[in-house]
């Protein structure tokens, strides 16, 4: 404590790391502090609510499992539900809640799911690194100071007893006429040269140590370009992650759009409604600008029981043949549920056939496995030439 408060002070002189070391303690330092702050805003980001963090905080440090939360979609999913009960789920309302509470369901899940995905493959890395690496590499670090002070008191100590050595030395004076006084001199300086000894041989132990330790610390310090790499592979998993749920949430909101447009004639001639069904509004355009090139649903109102195109006035998909000619393979991007026996239930990653039909929704082609066959939704294919 000595020596450090003699360097703050100027009055002692200080070991300096060589400037590679130096180098690589604010590289740390950066790494530390931003990746602290992008896991406290990553957090903010999937859980935006302060008390909730706060308690799943708690949770963790107890070593207890975090309770299921319900999302906001999913509490929504739920009120709509329970409204189109009481409305009456028959009812032009009251089936459209049930629509949309479905899908705000859907929402909800693909939420959860996003969050979990992101926590396990991008907090939790991060997190570790702070709480267990960062960790070893502070302790090293205040280690190093500790050897670094040790090293300095050494050099000072051993520069003072030199200086009081050669002093000592200068003393005698062969001329004294008091012996004693001669005897006591000489006797200082042999004193002196042993302090001497005894210092030097301290600043070699303490310059070992602090050389060994130099180099363990400047090791560790050189695993943050590993920590960088992993961290950069998390980020790639994380936007992997994030992408899906919007893509998720996309394509919930395409059908559902799809679903509303197919009974939105319901509405028409309605007296108690006078604005116009939700499908019927455009999205606004900046979601069209971003958003991936899928087409928009166009929503024709029309009667009811008379079927928009010639090709869902006919189409029962057991009785479709193929055509001669203009059938494709397609790999299935998504798991998809079929609405009526009108429609094939896919499954994420397998391989069917699909052909479109004159007439028919361009946004619907007539798919085929083995001997099923139904319509599938175009955005849940990747086309294969």
């Amino acid at each position: 404590s000595l020596q450090f408060t003699e360097e703050k002070l100027g009055q002692a002189e200080k070991t300096e790391l060589d400037a590679h070391f130096e180098n690589l303690l604010a590289r740390a330092d950066c790494t530390k502090n931003w990746t602290e702050k992008i896991l406290r805003q990553t957090e903010v980001l999937l859980q935006p609510n302060p008390s909730a963090r706060v308690e799943e905080f708690l949770y963790e440090k107890l070593d207890r499992k975090v309770p299921s939360r319900v999302t906001n979609g999913e509490l929504l999913a739920q009120y709509m539900t329970e409204a189109a009960n009481d409305f009456g789920p028959g009812t032009p309302y009251g089936k459209t809640l049930i629509k949309v509470g479905e899908t705000q369901r859907r929402l909800g899940a693909a939420e959860r799911d996003f969050i979990h995905s992101a926590s396990i493959n991008f907090l939790t890395p991060l997190r570790n690194f702070l709480e267990g690496d960062w960790r070893t590499i502070s302790k090293e670090r205040r280690i190093l100071q500790n050897r670094r002070l040790d090293l300095d008191a050494c050099k000072a100590r051993l520069k003072k007893a030199k200086a009081a050595e050669a002093k000592a030395a200068a003393v005698p004076d062969f001329q004294e006429t008091r012996p004693r006084n001669y005897i006591l001199s000489a006797s200082a300086s042999a004193l002196w040269s042993d302090e001497v000894e005894k210092a030097e041989h301290e600043l070699r132990l303490t310059q070992t140590e602090f050389d060994r330790q130099a180099e363990v610390t400047r090791l560790l310090l050189e695993g943050i370009s590993s920590t960088h790499v992993n961290h950069l592979r998390c980020l790639h998993e994380f936007v992997e992650s994030q992408t899906n749920y919007y893509a998720h949430c996309y394509q919930y909101m395409l059908d559902l759009q799809k679903q509303l447009g197919r009974f939105s004639g319901t509405f028409v001639g309605n007296a108690e409604s006078t604005s116009p069904p939700p499908a019927a509004t455009s999205p606004p355009a900046v979601a069209a600008a971003t958003l991936p090139a899928v087409p928009t649903i166009p929503v024709v109102p029309t009667i009811v029981g008379v079927p928009n195109t010639v090709a869902e006035s006919v189409l029962n998909p057991n009785e479709v043949k193929p055509p001669a000619s203009g059938t494709r393979k397609a790999r299935v991007l998504y798991d998809y549920e079929a609405a009526d026996s009108t429609e094939l239930a896919l499954l994420a990653d397998e391989m069917i056939t699909v052909y479109s039909l004159p007439g028919m929704d361009p946004d619907w082609l007539i798919g085929e496995r083995g001997n099923q066959k139904g319509k599938v939704p175009v955005t849940y294919l990747e086309l294969l030439s």
